[in-house]
């Protein structure tokens, strides 16, 4: 189980910064078109998600991949964290819902794969 418990946190460390790339996305939309800070932060974004792409492939030499892509919800979270301390966007009671809920299927399909695995 120890194994199984690392492949699910390097798998959930993957889906931060892959999540991070869209912080990168963000931040170039601020800058004309081909500037430096443009090119600095889309090709930032690009260098994520290469090493998100083979990471990922990685991780599906380990895990399922039911059980690894049940597993990216969670980047709304991620999601939801970047937006409060990159662009001091609000953290309203219908956004905490919604994250909770998915949150709450993906814990379901985790039990679910427990007890049949």
């Amino acid at each position: 189980m120890k194994g199984k418990a690392k492949d699910y946190a390097l798998l959930h460390i993957l889906l931060a910064v892959y999540s991070f790339g869209g912080v990168c996305g963000k931040l170039a939309a601020g800058y004309p078109f081909l500037s430096i800070g443009f090119c600095v932060c889309y090709g930032a974004e690009l260098l994520l998600l290469a090493g998100y792409a083979f990471g990922w492939q990685q991780i599906l030499k380990r895990l399922p991949l039911t059980a690894a892509y049940s597993q990216k919800g969670v980047t709304l979270l991620w999601g939801l964290l970047w937006g409060v301390l990159f662009f001091s966007e609000p953290v309203t009671p219908q956004k905490l819902a919604g994250i909770l809920l998915v949150l709450c299927g993906i814990v379901l399909y985790a039990k679910a794969g427990d007890e049949n695995g």
